[in-house]
């Protein structure tokens, strides 16, 4: 899909004809109501994955692949984002590729911005990426925090302002991975603050990822770009599940679901979010938790 077609937004709405009669509009839409797999079809599309390699970022890079997008990753490490993509290529072939960046430095993210674009439109941004340390409120100190909110909120902010005109030119979608500790705090129980611990700054970052998801919905509107954002919850490291059964169980009793989740499961609503599937869908925030939040 050219970038000139990309602009006009859904394929589907663009076909609707200007009418003034509520119900004739009505009669179109269910006369042309498209089909889902439609809807879900990534097909000539190009997506920009922050942190696509890691535990969360490549389900996301891999089902856009499968939904037919052209999918680039980015990091600090090129050389684990290219050994991705490698893999990726050989199950879903295409012209993905990888790039290096670091979200702490304005002038490598809008290298990346400008690498990724010269090949071709950006219809999709998803920010994938987080580095931090293990800390509690007793261990963080000033340098720790400074650190994880300028990875984890600042760095969101450089990517995304260096990419709207790129998104503007396509009408695309924004894809921000905030944390279920963007809206709950962490029960201090499951935590022993050492091995285990829950940064305070990372729930202050994610908290802030939220609301600037909803800023970004509402601002870019005007230019047809939508952003929503994607809350997982329990996902851990396969070294922690294999090192740390109690923690692992403390975690899987604390949701409804009674477990933990495993990657993929962030498949779905990263799908619905990067789709046309969600075209009437911007400034929402999705859970991925197994119920974390709901009692």
């Amino acid at each position: 899909m050219a970038a000139s077609a990309c602009a006009k937004g859904p394929e589907w709405l663009s076909k609707l004809a200007p009418s003034s009669s509520p119900a004739s509009i009505g009669n179109q839409m269910n006369s042309q109501s498209p089909a889902l797999s439609d809807l879900l079809s990534l097909k000539g599309r190009r997506a920009l994955v922050v942190g696509g390699a890691g535990l969360l970022g490549s389900q996301i890079s891999e089902v856009l692949a499968e939904m037919g997008a052209t999918v680039v990753v980015a990091s600090r490490d090129a050389q684990k984002c290219q050994a991705f993509i490698d893999d990726l290529k050989a199950r879903y072939p295409g012209d993905h590729g990888a790039l290096q960046i670091d979200m702490l430095d304005a002038d490598s993210v809008n290298a990346c911005i400008q690498s990724f674009t010269d090949q071709g439109p950006m219809n999709i941004l998803v920010n994938c990426a987080w580095s931090g340390a293990k800390n509690s409120l007793e261990t963080i100190d000033e340098a720790d925090w400074v650190y994880d909110i300028d990875m984890s909120l600042n760095g969101v902010f450089r990517v995304v302002k260096a990419s709207i005109p790129a998104l503007r030119e396509t009408k695309g979608v924004i894809l921000n991975i905030a944390s279920m500790y963007g809206h709950v705090a962490p029960d201090y129980r499951l935590y022993d603050g050492k091995t285990y611990a829950n940064p305070p700054s990372y729930g202050a970052a994610k908290a802030g990822v939220l609301q600037f998801t909803r800023y970004l919905a509402s601002f870019l509107s005007p230019d047809g770009i939508r952003a929503n954002c994607l809350s997982p919850g329990p996902f851990p490291y396969p070294s922690t599940i294999a090192a740390a059964p109690e923690f692992i169980g403390r975690l899987a009793a604390k949701n409804p679901l009674n477990r933990i989740g495993t990657p993929h499961e962030i498949k779905g609503a990263a799908a619905l979010l990067c789709s046309d599937a969600s075209s009437y869908m911007t400034g929402q925030n999705i859970c991925v938790d197994g119920g974390w939040a709901a009692w």
